[in-house]
């Protein structure tokens, strides 16, 4: 009789599996069915009076070498698209296209322009598709692009080392001097965190909506930079979470993998600047790089005032905070795309939201919880410092 009970039991258990299978089944095979119908009967010609198919161009990157003009472009119509001719400066030229042939939605083709450009000088790009359509693209300084030799990977180094690494490095070094604050002065360093951080926040937001807004409509920008946010944050969050809340040095890999994140965007953003001639760094910017990042190393260190951490931790963390600003240096330079850069800065800001959340708890902890922790005078003036130096010293690096 169990045998017959436990028999009758697993039988069902079997019939409701296969239901469970069979109702995921036929939706998706209904979903085929409709596709193939729509594909093969074509019922939407009776709606097509003769237009033209949308056609939409975006130009992602541009390269001035010896042979002329290569630019990247993405196709994002409705249709695939054609081109069919391009001009320079007003003038048609002949040009290469690879891969040949029209360019599906969404995919990437390099046209090759044997153009005569002219160093320091100011360049128009015309694409004609079949359709007659015309997608426009300005190179407004000439120079030549960067390649992949040893001696440019170098000196970019050096400067990516001199924006990110060096200024955090040179924040860490105040480590000593800052153990021996009091409770006052541990509020006004968290809150100091918090406002630099708040400010990284809304600057990676800012740039990245401005370079959603260069890419290609199909990546849908905006919603992009937001959903990207919001996934760095959770993912963050979750991963911080796990063995419970954040501290000490823990708390201070938080902070230093937020920057660095942003330092990245950065980097690609320097770098992109180099590769099209947009901006040359003087001494003058380069040195308000560093000022403006110094105040990240005294965030990082604030969490870890009351260890004593060994000396290889405070490398990591200089690494860790102001490395991608190598990183990203080398890969705007050489393949930058305006949806990448956005996605980059997008991630950062959702992993600095994370870290302000922390340290918020943190110093609210530190205060037994109180929320009026938030608006001690010592908490409140660092909130203001921070917010105030960074806004003040970006002022030397926007161009």
């Amino acid at each position: 009789m169990i045998d017959f009970s436990q028999s009758l039991l697993d039988n069902r258990a079997i019939r409701a599996r296969w239901t469970h299978l069979l109702w995921i089944v036929l939706p998706l095979a209904v979903l085929g069915l409709a596709v193939a119908w729509l594909v093969s009967s074509d019922p939407l010609s009776s709606f097509r009076n003769g237009a033209p198919p949308v056609e939409n161009l975006t130009f992602e990157r541009t390269i001035l070498g010896n042979g002329g003009i290569r630019v990247l472009v993405r196709a994002g119509g409705s249709e695939p698209m054609t081109i069919a001719q391009v001009q320079v400066d007003d003038a048609y030229w002949q040009f290469s296209q690879d891969p040949p042939g029209p360019i599906a939605r969404g995919a990437t083709a390099w046209i090759a322009i044997p153009f005569p450009w002219v160093l320091g000088e100011a360049h128009a790009i015309n694409v004609v598709t079949k359709t007659g359509m015309t997608f426009g693209h300005e190179i407004k300084v000439a120079v030549p692009t960067p390649t992949r030799d040893s001696m440019s990977f170098a000196a970019q180094a050096v400067l990516g080392a001199f924006v990110g690494i060096l200024p955090v490095a040179i924040g860490l070094m105040f480590y000593p001097a800052l153990r021996g604050v009091g409770r006052g002065g541990m509020d006004f360093l968290l809150s100091l965190t918090v406002g630099l951080l708040a400010f990284l926040l809304v600057d990676a937001l800012g740039d990245a909506l401005e370079l959603a807004g260069e890419a290609a409509a199909l990546f849908q920008g905006p919603t992009m930079v937001v959903l990207a946010a919001i996934a760095s944050f959770l993912l963050l969050m979750a991963a911080g979470r796990r063995r419970g809340t954040p501290t000490g040095l823990a708390l201070a890999v938080f902070i230093a993998l937020g920057i660095g994140l942003h330092n990245l965007g950065e980097g690609l953003a320097i770098g992109a600047a180099f590769a099209s001639g947009a901006a040359g760094l003087g001494t003058f910017l380069v040195l308000g790089f560093t000022l403006h990042n110094i105040t990240e190393g005294i965030g990082i260190a604030a969490p870890i005032l009351k260890q004593r951490p060994p000396l290889w931790v405070f490398v990591a963390l200089t690494l860790l905070a102001g490395g991608p600003a190598v990183i990203g240096l080398w890969i705007g330079s050489l393949a930058y795309a305006p949806q990448w850069s956005a996605l980059a800065l997008a991630v950062g800001a959702g992993a600095i939201l994370q870290v302000i959340v922390e340290v918020a708890s943190m110093l609210l902890r530190d205060r037994d919880g109180s929320p009026r922790a938030l608006f001690h005078p010592s908490a409140m003036a660092g909130l203001a410092s921070g917010v105030a130096f960074m806004y003040l010293t970006a002022m030397l690096v926007k161009i």
